[in-house]
């Protein structure tokens, strides 16, 4: 899939988007579908856990139409993200 980095309401300077489409392709990423009003309807937002090639760990909001990938924010994970994508992956052994 592509991503839509037209109109983007954050700094790409702080996070650029390379980074954030090489944490989309991360293997071990993981992607969420949070709980509540954020999972319903049509523009439903998801989470990504993943790092790049740099092993830089960042923390994405997106929305996808199944063609295309629309990132809200981009941001470094905070340690209790870190720790969760470290656990997650670690029970996969």
């Amino acid at each position: 899939m592509e991503f839509d980095w037209i109109g983007v309401y954050f700094d790409l300077k702080k996070v650029i988007p390379k980074e954030i489409e090489e944490s989309f392709e991360d293997p071990f990423a993981i992607k969420l579908l949070p709980d509540g009003d954020y999972g319903n309807g049509k523009e439903a937002r998801y989470f990504c856990l993943g790092k790049t090639i740099q092993n830089r760990p960042l923390f994405s909001v997106f929305w996808t139409n199944g063609k295309q990938f629309r990132v809200v924010l981009a941001r470094e994970m905070s340690e209790d993200e870190q720790n969760f994508y470290e656990r997650k992956n670690a029970s996969l052994d």
